[in-house]
């Protein structure tokens, strides 16, 4: 027998589950960036089942998910009931799923259950299709026993142990890695000339750095009045707020106005090349999330060596250490802890060494190791599920 085929006879089949591979989300990352590493390895063969991808690998095999759109409320239903049907056929060692099916040995969970999200974070009754996509994650938990959960966050951990009295199977948190030199190459001084001087923004002035394409879920009223707080306890430092994202800047402007801060905000509208180039230019991140399950984008500025500051409902404060790399308020519409906490950081020396600590830090979650981790965990569960 070659070797060739020796090598094929042992390889580890896989299935991957996402509704869209390799577009624009933060899970979607997650699953392109992870997958195309771990098809490198040759004890892996993966199958990828999508609507929709964008290739990022000649050695991952990908399988059309056909879309339903109407009724809409038939669309979980028929995507876990397609995705089974075709992968029953197909043999595989795992099935390992980012997204709500009937039955999978590996369940990555990006978000929370559905239910309490329409419930708590949504505040509206749920709708046809909200039922039948709960309904699916319902069978789904009830099925798992056998099964390895896998959420992005200790707040996404929380949510699942709260809305489900038992968990089945077996549970570990595992964070979104980051492309640690993407964020961390661009030279600072550089940076900080060429964007700052395209907004009018002093090369010493204090620059508070959001980023987010949805304004009023990640608190951005709330920085905003924090900012005019820690102006007038801090004049000397002209602090300054850059917006780079996608929201409703005139609701925003109009806050700004009226509290008096309307020239410290800049409004950089939605970046996508180049977006390293923006946290090399501040000095400080800031993210205050009403709920965020994760935020990759706090691991990225931590990855450009910013201390940040996020809420407590931001799932990336675990890796946030208080105080060493950055500050989790303990109320997320807590202006006043913000702006305290900007001030604080408004000395140089404190700055850096907490820039410092969040760049050592993200250091640690970078896409080959969160690669190696789930292939780890693939090996684990083959093995668990061969001598069950």
């Amino acid at each position: 027998m070659n070797r060739k085929f020796m090598e094929a006879a042992h390889r580890t089949k896989i299935a991957v589950i996402v509704p869209k591979y390799g577009l624009v989300g933060g899970g979607e990352r997650f699953v392109s960036e992870v997958t195309g590493r771990l098809a490198r390895n040759e004890n892996f063969e993966i199958h990828v089942f999508a609507n929709r991808w964008v290739a990022n690998s000649d050695r991952i095999k990908f399988h059309k998910i056909p879309t339903i759109y109407f009724p809409r409320f038939l669309r979980p239903l028929f995507f876990a009931w397609f995705v089974q049907r075709m992968i029953s056929r197909m043999n595989f060692d795992l099935v390992h799923t980012h997204h709500w099916i009937f039955d999978a040995d590996i369940f990555s969970l990006h978000g929370t259950p559905h239910a309490s999200w329409i419930r708590e974070v949504q505040k509206k009754r749920p709708s046809l299709f909200d039922r039948a996509l709960s309904a699916v994650e319902r069978r789904a938990m009830a099925g798992g026993g056998a099964s390895c959960y896998l959420p992005v966050s200790s707040i996404a951990m929380e949510a699942f142990r709260h809305e489900y009295s038992m968990l089945p199977g077996r549970w570990q948190i595992v964070h979104p890695g980051v492309d640690v030199e993407r964020f961390s190459m661009p030279d600072r001084t550089v940076c900080r000339a060429d964007i700052r001087g395209r907004y009018g923004i002093g090369v010493s002035d204090i620059l508070l750095l959001f980023v987010g394409m949805n304004f009023e879920v990640k608190g951005l009223d709330t920085i905003i009045a924090a900012l005019a707080k820690a102006r007038a306890a801090c004049p000397e430092a002209n602090i300054r707020l850059l917006v780079v994202g996608r929201g409703d800047e005139s609701k925003y402007r109009k806050m700004a106005q009226s509290l008096g801060v309307a020239e410290a905000v800049t409004f950089a509208g939605k970046q996508i090349d180049g977006l390293e180039r923006y946290y090399r230019a501040a000095d400080i991140f800031i993210m205050l999330s009403k709920f965020d399950t994760f935020g990759m984008v706090v691991l990225e500025a931590m990855a450009a060596s910013l201390p940040v500051i996020v809420s407590p409902n931001v799932g990336a404060k675990d890796l946030v250490e208080e105080g060493i790399s950055g500050f989790i308020l303990p109320e997320h519409q807590d202006a006043d802890a913000a702006a305290d906490r900007i001030v604080r950081l408004s000395h140089v020396a404190q700055r850096e060494a907490m820039g410092a600590a969040a760049a050592q830090s993200a250091s640690m979650h970078d896409w080959e190791s969160l690669a190696e981790k789930i292939g780890k965990i693939y090996k684990l569960q083959f093995h668990t599920k061969a001598v069950s």
